[in-house]
């Protein structure tokens, strides 16, 4: 083997993408010190995507005191390029699910305001494009607490001022522009995620999502609800009709907001983080690729990291390598394109050992260790 490249998502609570990788690079380099090892740490949209970014932009973190899911406030951080024109951030950071102990996750109250406060005050230090990562939010108040903080004001049919989460969204009448952020207007926003599912229906971001965030069966035909009932309202306010595009729904409906008020697009997380990083280019002649992530299952194959990685490997030819701690419908995984399949566990474990970082990395390296071995032994 003469050079092998890691991209390995994190394993979400356990190894972040560069531990994982860094882990990887000790099992090849036990069987073949000699080999050129690039890795590359890679997220979708949600954890990690912060540092990636301010690595690639050559940027710089700025701390900030803002809101959390339940208004409460915390020291958070978003990035800022090397020439400060490009604003990077993890909506994860502000907004995220667990940034909420389980018993308090609820999408009723939940709100994106935090995220708003963080472009305010990017665009006040002067950044005009933007690049925000949506993934692992806690929310589903269609972004409307994201506007909220940017200057956007939601009336109900008797013109009251309305509140936040998702439970005001079946209230909204009339959405009131004038005093929004003067220069939201001038800013362009690149929005990574990790899914593409619409604003509402069966597959909207209520119906698949909503559960996760801690949502009741009641509360969720409440919520789909307004979904249906604020995309009415936002048709009849910008004449954009955001229900049925794709991603328009990810991170509880701030996909479709940034599409209604914002010069914005959506991307696949992993295709943005691959271009800016230029894997293609710099993968040129590998003989191998190893890529992962903490759950590996059918979902793995629509738009994830590992998918992501393993097309941008077929294009040369390469193969590529899935490791992860659990994995789940291994024939969709091999039909994808996969040319080996490999759990970290050793045998059976408990959750709470498989997910204990030392535990994880060690038996990360040791996996590596023994693929690489059985590859020497064929002299591959």
């Amino acid at each position: 083997m003469n050079k092998i490249v890691v991209a390995i998502d994190s394993f979400k609570g356990s190894l972040s993408s560069r531990e994982a990788d860094e882990a990887a690079e000790q099992g090849i380099k036990t069987i073949f010190p000699q080999c050129e090892v690039l890795h590359f740490p890679v997220a979708d949209g949600g954890e990690g995507i912060l540092e990636i970014l301010t690595d690639a932009f050559h940027g710089h973190t700025v701390p900030l005191v803002a809101h959390n899911p339940l208004m409460q406030k915390i020291t958070t951080q978003f990035g800022i390029s090397e020439d400060g024109r490009t604003a990077l951030v993890e909506m994860a950071r502000i907004s995220g699910l667990p940034l909420l102990p389980p018993s308090r996750r609820n999408p009723m109250l939940t709100t994106s305001y935090g995220l708003g406060e963080i472009i305010a005050e990017a665009l006040n230090k002067g950044c005009r494009h933007f690049i925000i990562g949506i993934g692992g939010s806690a929310t589903n108040d269609a972004g409307l607490g994201m506007l909220q903080a940017l200057g956007f004001r939601f009336f109900d049919h008797d013109n009251k001022l309305l509140g936040s989460g998702g439970q005001i969204l079946s209230r909204v009448a009339a959405i009131d522009t004038t005093a929004v952020h003067p220069a939201l207007s001038e800013a362009s926003f690149t929005i990574a995620c990790d899914v593409d599912n619409p604003f509402y229906g069966p597959r909207g971001a209520t119906r698949i999502f909503a559960g996760q965030k801690g949502a009741t069966p009641e509360m969720t035909e409440h919520l789909e609800a307004g979904m249906q009932a604020i995309a009415a309202v936002i048709a009849q306010t910008t004449g954009k009709d955001i229900g049925r595009i794709p991603g328009s729904g990810a991170a509880g409906g701030v996909g479709g907001a940034f599409l209604a008020f914002t010069n914005a697009r959506l991307m696949s997380g992993i295709d943005l983080i691959l271009t800016h990083l230029q894997f293609g280019k710099r993968i040129q002649n590998a003989d191998l690729i190893i890529t992962g992530e903490g759950s590996a299952d059918a979902q793995t194959t629509m738009g994830k990291v590992a998918y992501g990685i393993l097309r941008e490997a077929r294009k040369q030819n390469i193969p590529v390598l899935l490791v992860a701690g659990h994995i789940a419908d291994t024939p969709s995984l091999y039909t994808a394109g996969f040319s080996g399949i490999f759990s970290i566990a050793p045998g059976p474990v408990t959750l709470e050992k498989s997910m204990h970082p030392e535990f994880a990395a060690t038996h990360l390296q040791r996996l590596i260790t023994q693929i690489c071995k059985l590859l020497q032994a064929f002299r591959v």
